[in-house]
């Protein structure tokens, strides 16, 4: 049972410490679990698509990602178009910005929460970096069936820190009723979007280059 649990401690820790690190998803949940909006649903999305990828990356795929610059293209081109038009809606809600609303939604519908979380989440090349090739090659290590034991540490560890991301916002919410605070949490997010979809436009120039 040991060779197995140590593989699943490896994978969670491995997983944690490159999804605890600041970036246009984990903004993403942080926003909209201070804003009550579709909190779950978000949370339980990006772990969800965290898991499918490590899953995919310890069988194989990460190798196929590294010999197909093409899907890294795309995915840098799409990614910062999104971050940039994100970095945007942002900028406009740190200039007039509003105190806490739990009422107020900037979705239309559980659908358009589900999409923007897919496109926040996948139209970033470092997602398939960090999951599907870092920590599959690491897992990839592994003799069946420990590395499946890792890819179940790894996805735990998403799962673990979504949903503790996304309803431990809600602890903060008295601070943001406060239009002040949202002018300033806007505005890092604003800059960190966009500072991402600059990275994104680079990657993709080096791949055209």
């Amino acid at each position: 049972m040991q060779e197995l649990l140590l593989p699943l401690v490896k994978g969670f820790v491995t997983s944690g410490s490159l999804i605890i690190a600041i970036g246009a998803q984990n903004a993403f949940v942080l926003s909209h679990g201070l804003r009550h909006q579709y909190n779950g649903l978000i949370a339980i999305t990006c772990a969800s698509l965290d898991t499918l990828l490590i899953f995919a990356g310890i069988a194989g795929m990460g190798a196929l990602i590294t010999n197909t610059p093409n899907l890294m293209l795309a995915a840098a081109l799409f990614g910062g178009v999104f971050l940039t038009v994100y970095g945007y809606r942002a900028l406009k809600s740190a200039i007039y910005p509003k105190p806490l609303n739990a009422e107020a939604s900037s979705f239309n519908s559980r659908s358009s929460a589900l999409l923007a979380t897919v496109a926040i989440s996948l139209l970033n090349p470092h997602v398939y970096l960090d999951t599907v090739v870092l920590i599959g090659s690491i897992g990839g290590q592994y003799p069946i069936p420990q590395r499946w034991w890792f890819a179940g540490g790894a996805a735990l560890a998403s799962f673990v820190w979504f949903f503790s991301l996304s309803w431990g916002a809600k602890k903060l919410a008295p601070l943001f009723k406060k239009p002040m605070t949202w002018r300033v949490l806007d505005s890092v997010i604003c800059l960190m979007m966009w500072s991402i979809a600059v990275s994104l436009f680079m990657l993709a120039y080096e791949f055209v280059a």
